[in-house]
């Protein structure tokens, strides 16, 4: 097991929808852009779907989806454009022209430090999760590599360590003690998913017992990492060196 990495220069997260970020590694991004460092989104899939409503029109959803993912990464402290792929929500699929875009975006940021969802997670429901976690380590191999892809016209980079959440195989921690409530905040511009993802009702979405009741579940899971390393906040992920 290790803890706490030394703060990167530079950090990219590649998730497959809007908020993933904020869920999966939002305390290590708040934490380290207090520190100097600079943190980059990329979402794969365009969240259209991403509705309980079945009259909710679709392009209008993008739309907001994009502007609360702009205004959660400013909370963490980013700074730099959000990159959205706009590939359709529901149908990621880890291609060969999706790592060649994703092995091109890992080039041309050069992070020091890859996070992303963990492909081997197991029992993953849901299909858009699971390619984008494929289509990170698939893409990080092909950006190393100078011989894949070599009209993309970019030198080839290697991060010095992927950092996958949502891991079952849990082999390093951050500490996010002083940046568990940045990074709800974080999520609550998420607000398109209050009702859905969150279990926020929304009678509650301003104030109340379900509001409460969801910050509760991230400390909760936060301090549920964090207890065996000491700490009163972590988020857990499987260390890989590219």
């Amino acid at each position: 097991m290790t803890t706490n990495l030394p703060t990167p220069r530079r950090a990219l997260a590649i998730a497959a929808h809007p908020d993933d970020i904020e869920f999966g590694c939002g305390g290590t991004f708040a934490k380290w852009t207090r520190d100097g460092c600079e943190i980059f989104h990329l979402v794969c899939i365009d969240g259209s779907k991403g509705s309980w409503d079945a009259a909710q029109d679709p392009t209008e959803l993008v739309a907001t989806r994009q502007a609360e993912q702009r205004a959660a990464a400013r909370v963490l402290g980013g700074t730099t454009e959000i990159v959205f792929l706009g590939w359709p929500d529901g149908e990621l699929e880890a291609s060969r022209d999706h790592q060649r875009e994703i092995a091109r975006w890992i080039r041309t940021i050069a992070p020091d430090v890859l996070l992303g969802h963990d492909p081997w997670k197991r029992h993953r429901l849901h299909p858009d999760h699971r390619n984008a976690g494929f289509l990170l380590t698939d893409g990080v191999v092909a950006a190393r590599d100078p011989l894949f892809f070599p009209g993309l016209g970019l030198p080839p980079h290697r991060p010095s360590t992927i950092l996958l959440f949502e891991a079952d195989t849990v082999d390093h921690v951050e500490d996010i003690t002083d940046s568990l409530e940045t990074k709800i905040e974080a999520l609550l511009e998420h607000r398109s998913q209050l009702r859905s993802t969150m279990g926020i009702p929304d009678q509650d979405t301003q104030g109340g017992p379900g509001l409460d009741a969801f910050r509760e579940r991230i400390r909760t899971e936060a301090a549920k990492v964090a207890v065996p390393y000491g700490f009163a906040a972590a988020e857990g992920f499987k260390l890989l060196e590219a």
